[in-house]
């Protein structure tokens, strides 16, 4: 299907045939549907999500994060480019911070992953995090089941960093990889013990040249450290590896890796227990998300906010009864 550079709207039945036919123009489109917060377009979108659905569930689900400066946009061009030339299908979720004070966003993968995002074989879609917990897109997940509908086997999604509110990304994939640096105890000052019981596999990235000394050094005192704790999977030690996105050393054992991994879940039935948490989730998040907008979009909190939000910066009132206040004066009204 063509679009002729036309801009205006397209039917449903458009976009399901679009996106099942990998038209990257419409699947671009049906990802700026699902994000938007206009009520006009979540009907459509909703409908679209629910005629692609038997489409869906059927790719291998990776979450990438990293510490700052471990070169994760570098690391999936690179990985992704090599699992492209093995034939599989890429789609890369890349979550772009938004600012807390413009609640713009840079949105740059796509000039960071540029070779990646040439390639026929991938889709790289740069979206916004819009203030949503962890840094992942409010419709990530969304998106995962539309590129599922067009065909791409492997969803790798990338987060802005490390930090305790990454659980959501646990949430929504099936392997969660964290890459980190050379002097993995410097690296785990900065990281929680809970978010360490969270991942899959540690790969430590820029071993290369004078680094490599360091870097198997720093996967020595990491699988001593991961030994020691809980899995996040049963029967899955989370393994720790070396790896070089300038040189691509360690990019086919990652891959085996997460190979293993899956087999490994399948073989042990948790697989399609997994699936099932993550639409739980997403289920319940779903319901958090609705009912603080239909909190917000309520007239009587509208009012009432500003006065009691100005008595609890004057300390006339605690902000626990303030807010109580308002959850009361909602309810009734409801």
């Amino acid at each position: 299907m063509s679009l002729n550079n036309r801009r205006q709207s397209l039917s449903l039945e458009e976009y399901v045939e679009g996106v099942k036919a990998n038209n990257r123009a419409v699947l671009a489109r049906a990802i700026t549907l699902v994000e938007s917060n206009a009520a006009r377009h979540m009907t459509l979108a909703q409908e679209l999500l629910t005629s692609i659905m038997p489409d869906t569930g059927e790719s291998i689900r990776i979450g990438i994060t990293g510490v700052p400066g471990a070169g994760k946009s570098t690391f999936i061009e690179s990985f992704g480019m090599m699992l492209c030339e093995k034939g599989h299908r890429v789609a890369v979720l890349a979550v772009d911070p938004s600012s807390s004070l413009s609640h713009g966003s840079i949105l740059g993968d796509k000039t960071r992953m540029e070779q990646l995002s040439r390639h026929r074989g991938a889709f790289v879609r740069p979206s916004p995090a819009g203030g949503a917990l962890g840094g992942v897109a409010r419709k990530t997940r969304e998106t995962m089941l539309l590129c599922e509908a067009a065909g791409y086997d492997i969803i790798i999604v990338e987060t802005v960093g490390v930090g305790q509110s990454e659980v959501s990304v646990r949430s929504m994939v099936d392997c969660y990889l964290v890459l980190m640096l050379t002097g993995a105890g410097d690296d785990l000052q900065g990281m929680k013990k809970g978010m360490m019981e969270m991942v899959d596999m540690m790969l430590i990235n820029k071993a290369d040249g004078t680094n490599i000394h360091a870097a198997n050094q720093a996967k020595i005192e990491l699988r001593r450290i991961v030994h020691m704790l809980p899995r996040m999977t049963n029967g899955w030690e989370t393994k720790v590896q070396t790896v070089s996105s300038l040189t691509g050393n360690g990019m086919k054992e990652c891959w085996e890796t997460v190979e293993q991994f899956y087999t490994h879940l399948v073989k042990t039935k948790q697989f399609d227990e997994r699936r099932k948490k993550q639409a739980a989730n997403w289920f319940h998040s779903l319901i958090e998300e609705q009912l603080l907008s239909s909190f917000y979009e309520s007239g009587i909190i509208k009012r009432e906010l500003p006065q009691l939000k100005q008595s609890v910066l004057d300390g006339k009132v605690s902000a626990t009864q303030a807010a109580l206040a308002l959850l009361k004066k909602y309810q009734g009204n409801n």
